[in-house]
C-alpha cells in the first residue's frame, strides 16, 4: 500500500497549489507511520519497527516536491530516524539482537530507497558498536547508495549518510582509528561520497523541458550546501596533512570540478575550495590550483573566485611579515600573473570589463604582498594595455569604471604620485579611457596630490604628470567644449592653478625648467583655460624672481643660468598669450605685478616695458567705463611704488597716466582719478619726487 501511494505521487508537476497538498499529503504519511513505529518501539517491536519505518521512508521516494519542499519533508522523516537509531544502538547494547544481524535485516525492505536509508542508519551503530572495521562498513555503505540514481533523491540519501557518518570516520586521534592506512581510508570515502552527490547535483540541470532551464538552476542552487559539505568534512580531517592535500586530496576534487563541465558546479566548488583549506595549503599548491582555471567553463565568473583566492592570500600575507618569504619562494605573483593570462587567452569572448576586473585583483594583490616591487606593478598595468590594444578608447561603463579603480590603486597606496610617475604603463592605460573619464582621473590625481601635500620636484616628473592630466590642460579629441558645464569647468581648472603653485625645488636651474615645461603644457590649452592657469604661473615665477634678486646679467639664447631678466622673458611671453585671450584686464593687472617685481631687481628697461605693456592694453582693448576706472587706478598705485625709473622714464609713465585719467568718460571719475595722479609728483621715499607746482 505504501509502495502504491508513493508510485501515485510520481506523477508530473503541478502548480504551488498543488505542491502544497503533496507535501501535506508526505507529511501526514511520515506522522502516522512515525505514530505506529513508536508504538513498536515502545513494545521492542523490532520487526514492526522496521516495517513502519520503511512505508514512513517510502514517502520520500516521491518526484513531485520542488527540492525546498523536498528538504521538509526529509527534515520530519531525519527526525524520525535519528530516535530509530537510538533504539538500534539500545537493543545491540542489551544483547536482544546482534548488530551483524540486524545490517543483515534490514536489507530486505522492499523499496531500494528506504532500504539504503535504514542501511546507513544501522551502520552508522555497527561502526559506533566496532564489531567491524568503520572503513569496511563505510565502503560498504558509499557503494550501495549507488542504487539510487534519481538526482534529487539519491543527494538526500547521500547527505543523510555523510551526516551520520562525519563523527565516525577513522581519523587520526579518532575512537575509529585503524591501522595507518586508515586516513587513506577515511578521505577516500569522503571523496567518492562527494565525487557522486556532485554528479547526481549536475545531472538535475539535465532533466526536464528545456523552458524550465532556470528554474532547475535555482533549484539546483538551493542544494549547492549539500554538495560542499563534504569538503567541509574533508578540511576537518586532521589526518588531511599538506602533503596528502597536494597529492590526493586537491588534484581528485579539481578533477570532478573540471570534468562535471557545469557552470553552477565549477564556480560554487572552486569557491567552496578556497574558503574550507587553509591559506597555507592554497599557497603550497597554487600552481596545481590555478591550473584549473583556463579549464573551467567560459560562462564561469572566474574572475569573483580568482579575486577572492588573491583576496584570502593576501590577508594571509599581512598577517605575519615572516610569511612573505613563502610568497616570494612560491613566486606566488608570477603564477597568478600567469595564471590569469591563460583564463584571458582561453577564453577569446571575454567582455573587456572581465579581463581588467581580473588585473585590479593582481593589481591589489600586488600592491598588499609586493609594495616594493613596482617593476610587478607596472608588469600589471603592461598585461592591461596589451589586453586592450587593438581597441577604441573604452565605452563600457562597467570597464570604464574598472580601469579608473585600477588606476586609482597605486596612488592610494604610494600616497605620492611620484612613485604612480615611474610606472610606464600608467599613462598608456589611461589612454583608453574616455574624454571624460580621463578629466575625472586627472582630478583624482591632482586631489591626490593635494591630499598628501606631494612636492614634485623635477621637470621630467612635471612633464610626466601634465601628459597625465592633460585631459585638463587642453581639448581633447572629439571633445565637445558645448557640452561640459561651466561650474565643472572652472572646478577642473582651478585644481590645476592650485597644482601648479604646489611644483617647487630649492634649485633655481630646475625650478625654472618646471616652469618652462609648465608653460609649455598651458599655452596649449586653449583661451578658455588661460584666466584660470596663467595667473598661478606668473605668481609662481615671480617667487623664484624674489629668491633671485640681486642675480643680473644680459641674457642670450636658451640654455642660460636662471636670472630674473630670464624669467621676465618668459613671463613676459606668457602674459602676452593672455592678453590675446581676450582678457585684457587680467593681463593688465599681471604685467603690472611683473613691473614692480622687475623695480624690486633694479631692472628698469623690464620695469619700463611691462609699463608699455600696460598702457598698451588699456589703449587698445579695455573700452569699459567701469573697467578703466579700476585699471588706471590700479596703473597709478603701481606707479606710485616704482622708485626705480629716472626721471625721463618716469615722467613719461607719470604723463601719459595723468593723460589717461583726465580722458575718463564722467567727469567725477576723471577727478578721482587726477586727484589720485597727483600723488605720483610728490613721494616720501629716499630719492623721492617733490614738485609741488605740478
Amino acid at each position: 500500500m505504501a509502495a502504491a501511494s508513493a508510485a501515485v505521487r510520481m506523477l508530473p508537476d503541478g502548480g504551488a497549489d498543488d505542491e502544497e497538498r503533496w507535501l501535506a499529503e508526505g507529511i501526514a504519511g511520515v506522522q502516522q507511520n512515525a505514530f505506529y513505529m513508536h508504538r513498536a518501539l515502545d513494545s521492542n517491536n523490532l520487526k514492526d519497527a522496521l516495517k513502519y519505518s520503511a512505508q514512513m521512508l517510502s514517502e520520500l521516494r516521491t518526484s513531485r516536491l520542488s527540492p525546498h519542499k523536498y528538504y521538509e519533508l526529509y527534515m520530519r522523516a531525519f527526525d524520525e530516524m535519528r530516535k530509530l537509531e537510538m533504539f538500534f544502538r539500545e537493543e545491540t547494547r542489551r544483547g536482544s539482537c546482534s548488530v551483524v544481524d540486524l545490517y543483515e535485516l534490514v536489507q530486505h525492505a522492499g523499496n531500494v530507497l528506504p532500504r539504503l536509508y535504514l542501511l546507513c542508519t544501522v551502520g552508522s551503530v555497527y561502526i559506533k558498536s566496532k564489531e567491524a572495521p568503520a572503513k569496511d562498513v563505510l565502503k560498504d555503505l558509499v557503494e550501495m547508495c549507488r542504487g539510487i540514481q534519481h538526482p534529487l533523491r539519491g543527494l538526500f540519501l547521500r547527505s543523510y549518510l555523510s551526516q551520520i557518518s562525519r563523527d565516525k570516520l577513522p581519523d587520526i586521534g579518532s575512537e575509529y582509528e585503524g591501522d595507518a592506512e586508515s586516513i587513506n581510508d577515511a578521505v577516500e570515502f569522503v571523496l567518492q561520497n562527494f565525487i557522486e552527490m556532485n554528479k547526481l547535483w549536475v545531472r538535475m540541470q539535465h532533466q526536464g523541458p528545456v523552458r524550465e532551464k532556470e528554474k532547475r538552476g535555482k533549484e539546483r542552487n538551493e542544494l549547492r550546501d549539500l554538495v560542499g559539505k563534504n569538503l567541509h568534512v574533508l578540511s576537518q580531517i586532521e589526518g588531511v596533512d599538506l602533503d596528502m592535500y597536494k597529492e590526493t586530496v586537491l588534484p581528485r576534487i579539481l578533477e570532478q570540478v573540471v570534468n562535471c563541465k557545469d557552470d553552477l558546479a565549477q564556480f560554487y566548488l572552486m569557491d567552496c575550495i578556497i574558503q574550507v583549506f587553509p591559506d597555507e595549503y592554497h599557497l603550497q599548491t597554487l600552481e596545481t590550483l590555478l591550473s584549473a582555471f583556463p579549464q573551467l567553463q567560459p560562462s564561469v565568473d572566474i574572475k569573483t573566485v580568482l579575486s577572492q583566492l588573491m583576496d584570502r592570500l593576501s590577508n594571509y600575507a599581512a598577517s605575519s611579515p615572516e610569511v612573505l618569504s613563502e610568497f616570494l619562494q612560491v613566486e606566488a605573483f608570477a603564477k597568478f600573473s600567469n595564471a590569469i593570462g591563460k583564463v584571458i587567452e582561453a577564453q577569446p569572448d571575454m567582455p573587456v570589463v572581465g579581463a581588467v576586473t581580473l588585473y585590479v585583483s593582481l593589481l591589489t594583490f600586488t600592491l598588499r604582498v609586493h609594495p616594493d616591487r613596482l617593476d610587478y606593478v607596472d608588469q600589471v598595468l603592461g598585461a592591461c594595455v596589451k589586453k586592450l590594444s587593438g581597441k577604441a578608447k573604452l565605452e563600457d561603463s562597467r570597464a570604464t569604471k574598472q580601469i579608473v579603480a585600477l588606476l586609482s590603486a597605486p596612488l592610494e597606496k604610494y600616497s605620492n604620485i611620484v612613485t604612480a610617475l615611474e610606472l610606464s604603463n600608467y599613462p598608456r592605460v589611461m589612454d583608453y579611457l574616455d574624454n571624460a573619464t580621463t578629466k575625472v582621473m586627472a582630478v583624482v590625481i591632482i586631489q591626490s596630490i593635494m591630499k598628501n601635500t606631494t612636492c614634485i620636484s623635477t621637470s621630467d616628473k612635471i612633464e610626466a604628470l601634465f601628459d597625465l592630466i592633460k585631459g585638463l590642460i587642453k581639448d581633447m579629441d572629439g571633445a565637445q567644449d558645448d557640452e561640459l558645464d561651466e561650474e565643472d569647468f572652472k572646478e577642473e581648472q582651478n585644481s590645476v592653478a592650485r597644482l601648479i603653485h604646489m611644483l617647487y625645488n630649492d634649485d633655481h636651474e630646475e625650478m625654472l625648467k618646471i616652469l618652462c615645461t609648465v608653460q609649455k603644457h598651458i599655452l596649449l590649452g586653449g583661451p578658455k583655460r588661460l584666466t584660470f592657469t596663467v595667473p598661478s604661473l606668473v605668481f609662481s615665477a615671480l617667487k623664484l624672481v624674489r629668491r633671485l634678486q640681486g642675480q643680473d646679467g644680459d641674457v642670450t639664447g636658451e640654455d642660460v643660468p636662471a636670472t630674473p631678466k630670464k624669467i621676465f622673458q618668459i613671463l613676459h611671453q606668457t602674459i602676452e598669450a593672455l592678453s590675446c585671450v581676450p582678457s585684457p584686464e587680467l593681463a593688465l593687472r599681471l604685467y603690472l605685478q611683473c613691473a614692480e617685481a622687475a623695480n624690486d631687481c633694479d631692472l628698469e628697461p623690464v620695469a619700463y616695458e611691462f609699463f608699455t605693456q600696460a598702457f598698451i592694453l588699456y589703449e587698445e582693448e579695455i573700452a569699459d567705463s567701469k573697467a578703466q576706472i579700476t585699471a588706471i587706478h590700479l596703473i597709478i598705485g603701481t606707479l606710485q611704488r616704482m622708485n626705480i625709473f629716472g626721471v625721463e622714464n618716469r615722467d613719461t609713465l607719470t604723463h601719459k597716466t595723468t593723460g589717461y585719467s583726465a580722458k575718463l568718460l564722467k567727469k567725477p571719475d576723471q577727478c578721482r582719478a587726477v586727484y589720485a595722479c597727483s600723488h605720483l609728483f610728490w613721494t616720501d621715499d629716499q630719492d623721492g619726487i617733490m614738485d609741488g607746482e605740478r
